[in-house]
């Protein structure tokens, strides 16, 4: 047999040459496809295509896993030359969309913009998965107790892959509104149709905290916060009670974070809805002195702001939500009732269902008269997080052990 430095393009057995150009030629077939019939839709891998696709994927796996021996083709499918030059097609597709912003629905003449359903992409992913499959089960047939952290690492991975992509035609989101003290379980479908889901919602409260408000000094013609050309803002700090702001020099007396105004010109703290942030200031500027409280206001409190002179004002800008809350009890069809807290980025999962907190009445805040959430529904999650937790089992024993790069290379001389 020649050496391969002498050997040619497509002479057995293949290598990296082979395995690049079949990648390469694959990509620009994807391209291709998404000049002439547009993007991969998902869709109509919905349920039951996918589960079927699903099994006809495991399947081709199973055999070529089980005939690599006696199969060139297979042997190479699953081999560290294709492995490579997978990788190498997925990183550059990832590249391209970490750089493109993407969308829902792709604008670009090559998909660019939405590439996880790009043809190109569609085409590298289902070929990972054969690749992946194959090698793992190629790996299974001679099974060694001591590369568990592969056999963990790799099924998980392919688990992933598989589930990530093939469930995304099943996923469903929607955004449901709840007023307080009322049960919900409908929605709007993208056709602007009511949709009864088996799912409800009963709000029992909202709430939300803020960040402490800044104070700034306006020009009381226009609005406009001074100086023009830029603006100076005084953050409330009860760490740092003074500072200037356009000439004048603040002093913070007292800051209730929740106040409620108890005369003309007072406030106090009470743990209400209603409340809002008010500041007592103390203010000089060329032996000027203003005092008194200064208050944001809401939709059950009037603002209150501190005249400076005949043409400014000190005023107090308007608090940023730090968090905001909705105690909540959600009803299932499996006779689920589950009372929990749902928070920005504390969702609540409940059969196959994600609940995060959405939005509220920006212009009421605290006083929102209702809370809104995204549910998101995903029948092939469970698997997902099987994979995931496969991974990174496998990753850490592949650590400890020192042995998993080892059995790799053992496996492919």
């Amino acid at each position: 047999m020649p050496t391969d430095s002498k050997r040619k393009i497509w002479q057995t057995p293949w290598r990296y040459a082979e395995a690049i150009t079949i990648v390469g030629s694959l990509l620009l077939i994807g391209f291709m496809l998404q000049i002439v019939i547009g993007e991969f839709n998902f869709y109509l891998l919905a349920k039951p295509a996918n589960y079927i696709l699903a099994g006809v994927i495991t399947f081709l796996c199973i055999v070529l896993g089980l005939f690599s021996k006696k199969s060139r083709f297979a042997n190479w499918l699953s081999g560290v030359e294709m492995s490579v030059a997978l990788i190498v097609a997925l990183l550059l597709l990832t590249i391209i969309m970490g750089l493109t912003p993407q969308a829902t629905h792709s604008h670009s003449l090559l998909g660019f913009d939405a590439m996880t359903s790009s043809w190109a992409f569609v085409i590298i992913y289902s070929l990972t998965l054969l690749s992946l499959g194959t090698l793992t089960v190629r790996r299974l047939r001679a099974f060694r107790l001591k590369d568990y952290g592969f056999y963990l690492n790799h099924i998980g991975l392919w688990l992933l892959l598989l589930c990530s992509g093939l469930g995304y035609s099943d996923m469903e989101r929607y955004i449901m509104y709840v007023r307080e003290g009322e049960t919900e379980w409908r929605v709007y479908d993208d056709q602007n149709n009511v949709k009864e889901l088996p799912i409800a919602i009963t709000l029992n409260d909202f709430d939300m905290d803020y960040y402490p408000p800044k104070l700034a000094i306006i020009d009381m013609e226009n609005g406009e916060v001074l100086p023009n050309d830029k603006p100076e803002y005084f953050q409330i700090d009860n760490d740092m009670p003074q500072g200037e702001v356009n000439g004048w020099h603040i002093v913070m007396e007292k800051y209730i974070h929740q106040a409620v105004r108890n005369s003309d010109s007072t406030y106090q703290e009470v743990f209400m809805p209603g409340a809002t942030p008010a500041v007592k200031v103390h203010a000089t500027k060329d032996n000027i002195t203003r005092s008194g409280w200064i208050c944001g206001g809401n939709q059950a409190q009037l603002y209150m702001t501190l005249p400076l002179d005949d043409q400014t004002s000190l005023v107090m800008t308007v608090a940023e939500p730090r968090k905001f809350m909705s105690d909540v009890v959600v009803y299932t069809q499996s006779e689920k009732n589950i009372s929990d807290r749902i928070e920005v980025n504390k969702p609540l999962s409940v059969d196959n269902w994600t609940i995060y907190q959405y939005g509220y009445d920006n212009n009421a805040g605290r006083l929102s008269s209702y809370s809104s959430f995204e549910l998101v529904y995903d029948p092939w999650v469970t698997p997902v997080y099987i994979g995931i937790i496969m991974m990174m089992l496998g990753a850490m024993s592949m650590v400890w052990t020192g042995k998993g790069r080892k059995g790799v290379e053992d496996d492919m001389e």
